[in-house]
């Protein structure tokens, strides 16, 4: 019989190959063959949601650049053109005189330039803030990316283990039911030994079938996470010199809440609520502009020769405007603003603790998983063992059927555990380095 132990060393150098050196991947090129490192790749340039924080990152930058443009001058033009059916009338002492043309016409050519304001002011102070908000999303969302595809690629690589425990049971076990039955027909044994092997083998059968169903669910999962064509084949492959290393990790590291994304993300946010409430402060701050413009008037009682004449104004200078009293409001805004920050520091506290739970369940579920890996490989050495000699017992007449059947149960279950004990070590390395901030993807 097929030592199944003899896989543990294939298995164990999963997390090695989770984050090697990476390559641009498209699904035409690489014939649908996909390594873990190759997998995480394609999730990174194809998964929709990276896709989407890439575009935002994209957008946020336009944005960006939009409100820092108010820092260049604006020129403008504007065109005006009026017939006056009636021309005003106005007093020069005791007579009365008609001022103006029927017809009028202007062109101004304006360039204004800002100078003080608290809006680009607080634009331009934003900007890098802005630029790490959409740069910790982003990052926010290749992490979860890693994570999820590295366990999905996990647990179809453990299913697999698994079809072929129950394949080479089968195969094991419908000699057992061809013997019992040649048995039987020789009148060695009553019937119960080769229908309880016709029971066990069917019991297996369905349970084969049901891990080849789920392996199919299992694959479209991971397609899905990787933003992978699903009409194409996805063949998994597998350094096996890469993958022959430990799957231990330092469990005395230190949590640094500096490293988890979702604390840089409160940082971040800090420090723009901090701008904001500059910002209202700014409010009794007067803003302030320069202009310079020309103007061309045309003036004519005839439309046709309206533009023959002009008579041009230019003029150049600073506006200050400031608002003296507006009933409140600018206070009340700023007060508004301080207790954001205020709540924003109950926020930071109650992720901290989230945060350092998090970190504590994570380590807890490693070790405890780690631990339960190691007893159950040895149940499965132990189970096979027992399998091998009961097994040689009963070929020679001195066990029953029934204890074979129990025997053969109890290494089905040993394999099966440990195959499950060693998808769930995995997964709890993953989320402990998750927790402690050390997913790399880059």
């Amino acid at each position: 019989m097929k030592t199944f132990f003899d896989l543990v060393p294939l298995l164990l150098g999963f997390l090695s190959i989770m984050f090697p050196l990476k390559a641009q991947i498209n699904a035409d090129t690489v014939a649908g063959e996909f390594s873990l490192a190759y997998c995480v790749d394609y999730a990174l340039s194809h998964k929709p949601a990276v896709k989407q924080a890439l575009i935002d990152e994209a957008i946020g930058e336009r944005e960006i650049k939009a409100s820092l443009s108010a820092w260049l001058p604006q020129i403008s033009a504007r065109y005006n053109a009026s017939h006056n059916f009636k021309l005003q009338t106005t007093a020069f002492g005791d007579q009365l005189i008609t001022i103006g043309r029927k017809n009028n016409s202007n062109i101004i050519l304006q360039a204004d330039q800002t100078i003080y304001s608290r809006d680009v002011l607080l634009a331009s102070k934003a900007a890098s803030y802005t630029r790490d908000q959409l740069d910790q999303n982003t990052k926010e969302s290749k992490i979860n990316t890693v994570v999820n595809v590295s366990k999905a690629f996990y647990d179809i690589l453990l299913t697999r283990q698994q079809l072929q425990i129950l394949d080479e049971n089968i195969v094991r076990q419908e000699k057992q039911y061809n013997d019992a039955l040649s048995q039987y027909r020789s009148g060695l044994v009553d019937k119960t030994d080769y229908q309880r092997a016709s029971i066990t083998l069917a019991n297996t059968r369905a349970d084969l079938k049901r891990a080849q169903e789920s392996l199919g669910v299992k694959f479209a999962y991971l397609k899905e996470l990787m933003g992978y064509p699903i009409d194409k084949e996805l063949e998994l492959v597998y350094d096996y010199e890469l993958m022959a290393q430990d799957i231990a990790i330092d469990t005395t590291q230190l949590l640094e809440y500096s490293k988890r994304v979702e604390y840089q993300q409160l940082q971040t946010q800090r420090q723009l609520l901090q701008l904001n409430t500059s910002y209202y402060r700014w409010s009794f701050l007067p803003t302030i502009s320069a202009f310079a413009n020309y103007n061309w008037i045309y003036l004519n009682d005839e439309m046709s020769q309206l533009y023959q004449q002009a008579y041009p104004t230019s003029a150049a200078g600073l506006q200050l405007s400031l608002p003296i009293f507006q009933g409140t409001r600018r206070i009340q805004e700023l007060q508004i603003a301080q207790l954001q920050e205020e709540r924003l520091e109950v926020n930071v506290s109650d992720v901290k603790s989230a945060i350092h739970t998090d970190y504590q369940a994570a380590l807890a579920s490693y070790k405890s998983d780690y631990i339960e890996w190691q007893t159950l490989r040895e149940n499965m050495q132990v189970a096979e063992e027992v399998y091998d000699i009961i097994k040689l017992q009963y070929d020679e007449g001195i066990k029953a059927y029934l204890d074979l059947v129990l025997a053969e149960t109890d290494l089905r279950t040993a394999q099966l555990n440990y195959y499950n004990a060693l998808y769930n070590v995995l997964a709890s390395k993953l989320d402990l380095q998750k927790a402690l901030g050390n997913i790399d993807f880059n």
